[in-house]
This record gives C-alpha cells, sequence and structure tokens, in this order.
C-alpha cells in the first residue's frame, strides 16, 4: 500500500496538498514501483495532534474527492480513502475509492461502519490508543480494541471477509511498546483477520536510529521484513520502490512466494 498524503502538514514532510497533478504522478510512480493499493489521506495523523482540535470534514473533502475522481481515471489498482469520519468515506467511495482505512477503528464514528457494510467495501480496523495511552500489557489491550472494533464491524452488517486489522504502531504507545507490537505480531493472528502494518518512517525508526522521517528507510525496511515473518499479509508504506523489494525478498523466504526469473 504506496502512502499519497494529500494533507500539507504529514509528519513525514510528504504532503501533496492540492496538487492534482503530483498526486497523479506519485501514484503512477509507486505502481510502477509495486503497490498494489494507493492509500489517499486529507487530515494529518502525526504525533501529538488532537484530531478533535481539527475536525474540518469539508476541508477534507475538498482534498480527498477531487484526487480519487481524477486517480479513478489514470490508474488500475485499488484506491483507499485513510479517514475515520462515515462522511468522507461515503463520499470517498461514491467517487472511486474501494477501501476505508480507519485509523481509530470505529471509535470516532461508529457510522464509518455502515458505509463499508452497505458499499460492499474491505475496512481496515486500525488499533489506536491515544484516548487512552496504556501503561502495561501493550498486546492484551490491542487485542481487545480490535475485537470491539471487528464486533462494531459485523453488527454494521460488514461481511467477515472484508475486515482488515492493523495494530497501530505509534498512535498512544511508546517506543517500547512499538517494538513488542512488531516483535509480537504474530499474536494477532487470533484474531482470524489479514493484518496490515503501518511502520513506514514513524517515529519509533527515529527514535532507534537518531533520523529523520526522509532517512528512515533502512529502518522501515527492517519492521517490514520482521512485520512479515510475524505474520503481516500487507504493510502501508512512503518508500514504496524499496519495500517491495524488501516484500518479495521476505515472502520468499518466509512464505515461498514466487519469484521471477
Amino acid at each position: 500500500m504506496g502512502v499519497c498524503n494529500l494533507s500539507p502538514d504529514s509528519f513525514s514532510g510528504d504532503g501533496l496538498g492540492n496538487d492534482i497533478e503530483a498526486v497523479v504522478a506519485q501514484a503512477q510512480r509507486f505502481i510502477a514501483d509495486g503497490a498494489d493499493i494507493i492509500d489517499v489521506g486529507g487530515e494529518s495523523t502525526r504525533p501529538g495532534i488532537d484530531p478533535r482540535a481539527i475536525d474540518d470534514t469539508d476541508a477534507e473533502l475538498e482534498l480527498v474527492i477531487p484526487a480519487i475522481e481524477r486517480l479513478v481515471n489514470e490508474i488500475t489498482v485499488p484506491i483507499s480513502i485513510d479517514t475515520y469520519k462515515s462522511a468522507v468515506a461515503s463520499r470517498a467511495v461514491t467517487a472511486g475509492a474501494s477501501m476505508i482505512n480507519d485509523i481509530w477503528g470505529l471509535k470516532r464514528d461508529p457510522g464509518i461502519a455502515r458505509v463499508a457494510a452497505e458499499t460492499g467495501v474491505p475496512i481496515i480496523l486500525m488499533g489506536n490508543q491515544r484516548d487512552a495511552p496504556p501503561h502495561t500489557g501493550i498486546m492484551a489491550r490491542v487485542i481487545s480494541d480490535l475485537e470491539r472494533s471487528i464486533s462494531l464491524a459485523r453488527e454494521a452488517g460488514v461481511p467477515e471477509e472484508n475486515i482488515i486489522v492493523d495494530p497501530g504502531t505509534g498512535f498512544g504507545k511508546s517506543l517500547e511498546q512499538n517494538l513488542e507490537i512488531v516483535n509480537r505480531l504474530a499474536e494477532l493472528k487470533r484474531l482470524g483477520k489479514p493484518i496490515l502494518l503501518g511502520t513506514s518512517r514513524k517515529s519509533m525508526i527515529g527514535l532507534v536510529l537518531d533520523l529523520p522521517p526522509e532517512q528512515r528507510v533502512e529502518g522501515t525496511a527492517a519492521t517490514v521484513a520482521i512485520g512479515i515473518a510475524n505474520g503481516a499479509d500487507m504493510v502501508r508504506v512512503h518508500d514504496v520502490k524499496e519495500m517491495v523489494r524488501v516484500c518479495r525478498m521476505s515472502d520468499a523466504i518466509i512464505r515461498r512466494g514466487k519469484i521471477s526469473d
């Protein structure tokens, strides 16, 4: 999953704003580099931000809808909408998005599950602890939160096969907790859902390596490889070309993925 950040204040410094030509160019480059999904988001989720203080649905719609409407005519891979607002998700799916990526796992707006159910698109439910950072037992807390999110999705009518889980590295966890999540990722298999891992360029890598976001590609690669070894089925990344290579090599070792000549 290649990340197309439209928010101008993205933590990773790659926000494209309303420059649709730049969005299209980036998406096409990601696909040429091997991306299977393009994830479009219009609101920053950088560390320390309070989404309740910047909740501007109209501004988010103004960024993501024109981009999605253009992308569906320019690319052939699925488009994911990165939002926790049902109004944005609904408009995005109508515009052509075929997956919803909810960083709050239905905590902020449970109505987003109805959008997924009514439109038949897959939904990614992320474990987000920013509302109550856990002091101990991080895996138990993440699994419990994801179980609750899965239950809400089921109650709304989302098919079992359309539910994907993400432990949510960052998002209210400490450095040690984030490292523990990657190391113990296989425990999420008990949920019976595909696992997405999103460690790309995150502060956990910066804190370990003492590097800015744009220099965290090797650290990201380590987390991706270990994540795949521990059961990750999807990875959400900024550096697509490099991470596609890491994924293919990791799959060849761990899952005996097919290697082309």
